[in-house]
């Protein structure tokens, strides 16, 4: 087998046999212990799509590992991402000639990877913007910062190196107002600060974590006010993100006890299994992780002037919080 790490146009390739102490996990548990660097979820597509073997069988990401067999995986060399013009449909908050803000619908990737090469944001705004494909790399060309896929709301991008450059220094020093619209399970404080490490979640690579201050942790500060409460067992809470880590309100809020509706990463669907009927009625009409990046407000990097955008609350989120409202009437 060709040794890890090695950098040519070939797979990369590793095999290893079974403990006796690791009989009976799965395949992609038994991989993800021996080869930490890659995330469950790219440990999945890849035996998914044949890349893995049980003794020479191709297997499955659920399969149970028995002892003395011998796991095979190989990774097939990355695809260069070299995203294309789309003509998508984009909610346009605010344009220049240095940068636009976008209202990102729920679904939406914000930029090509690992198993997503199109219909992303950023084809969308190649197709809008002519001139964008220089800006900032290849892959990600004008892309200033990230929401989750199913996030939506507010995000901004830069059209040149300078807006890209000017825009990256304000993220940086914690001058743009990043204010964000959840709805969480059970009944959090009217108001508080969760002022947290923040990594990567030491045995499940997908997901991050405020609990455990290690090498590599960063500061994560997250404002929130419960601006509605409803005795179904659910609240819309206003969020206002002074730093801006993966996943940071999901997990802060999940880790406070109160994870987001449809959750399924941090807890929100296995919390929506015990719910009272409303709750789990709106969680199905929101049918995502209900968070909405509501308004955006900076300094603009060329001319200082300042710039707010606001995106409306999706109709999603609209279905679900007036279900919410009507079991305050029907006492469900």
């Amino acid at each position: 087998m060709k040794a890890l790490g090695t950098s040519d146009e070939r797979p990369k390739e590793a095999s290893f046999v079974v403990a006796a102490g690791e009989a009976g996990l799965r395949l992609d548990r038994f991989l993800a212990r021996r080869w930490p660097a890659l995330s469950r979820s790219r440990l999945a597509q890849l035996i998914e799509s044949a890349h893995a073997f049980l003794d020479g069988r191709p297997a499955k990401p659920a399969q149970k590992v028995k002892a003395g067999e011998r796991v095979a995986l190989s990774i097939p060399p990355p695809v260069p991402a070299r995203p294309r013009p789309e003509p998508l449909a984009l909610s346009i908050l605010y344009e220049d000639s240095d940068l636009l803000v976008v209202d990102k619908p729920a679904g939406m990737v914000v930029h090509p990877a690992a198993g997503v090469t199109g219909g992303t944001l950023v084809n969308a705004l190649l197709h809008h913007v002519s001139d964008l494909s220089g800006v900032g790399g290849e892959k990600r060309p004008g892309i200033v910062h990230r929401l989750d896929k199913d996030t939506s709301g507010c995000l901004v991008v830069a059209k040149n190196d300078t807006a890209l450059a000017g825009l990256q220094r304000s993220f940086q020093a914690r001058e743009v107002g990043k204010r964000y619209l959840a709805v969480v399970h059970g009944q959090p404080p009217d108001r508080g600060v969760f002022d947290t490490p923040f990594g990567r979640h030491p045995t499940d690579r997908v997901r991050m974590t405020a609990r455990q201050a290690k090498a590599g942790s960063r500061r994560a500060i997250t404002r929130f006010e419960t601006v509605e409460r409803f005795l179904a067992g659910a609240a819309r809470v206003e969020v206002e993100l002074l730093t801006g880590r993966t996943h940071q309100i999901r997990v802060h809020f999940s880790e406070a006890g109160h994870p987001l509706l449809c959750d399924e990463t941090y807890g929100g669907k296995r919390r929506e299994k015990r719910a009272p009927p409303a709750v789990q009625e709106a969680a199905r009409a929101i049918g995502r992780q209900a968070l909405h990046a509501q308004s955006l407000s900076f300094a603009h990097p060329r001319t200082g002037a300042h710039i707010l955008c606001e995106a409306p609350l999706p109709e999603d989120l609209q279905r679900g919080l007036a279900i919410l409202r009507a079991a305050e009437v029907t006492g469900r």
